[in-house]
């Protein structure tokens, strides 16, 4: 029987301690550590469209004896498609970022409709 009133105390005893202890701020280090996650992985996007639109384009022109033009048509086609990329990471990230805001205050997240 007093099993169960230690067992008891003690969960009561564990909730007012949750309930007093302050809520876990993100750490600084954390939040830079996200960001130049998230600016490697724009840096890595855009790299990766170059790299293999210069690969197609310099196949295509080996294959096809057309040297140079159809790698620079390539890697042009392979920038564009690593900047689309990046502005879509971008705003999945603001999105994201967005959500958090609204989270934390009400009317934060929303779109400004210009009425001040």
């Amino acid at each position: 029987m007093s099993d169960d009133t230690d067992a008891d105390r003690l969960r009561a005893l564990e909730a007012k301690l949750a309930a007093k202890r302050p809520v876990q701020a993100k750490d600084h280090m954390e939040e830079h550590y996200s960001q130049a996650q998230l600016a490697w992985r724009m840096v890595i996007e855009l790299v990766a469209g170059l790299g293999i639109g210069f690969g197609i384009g310099y196949g295509l022109d080996y294959l096809l004896g057309t040297t140079p033009w159809l790698m620079i048509v390539f890697v042009l086609l392979g920038f564009a498609a690593g900047v689309k990329t990046m502005i879509s990471s971008a705003r999945e990230i603001q999105g994201r970022f967005d959500a958090e805001a609204a989270l934390k205050q009400p009317g934060a997240g929303a779109p400004n409709d210009g009425d001040d």
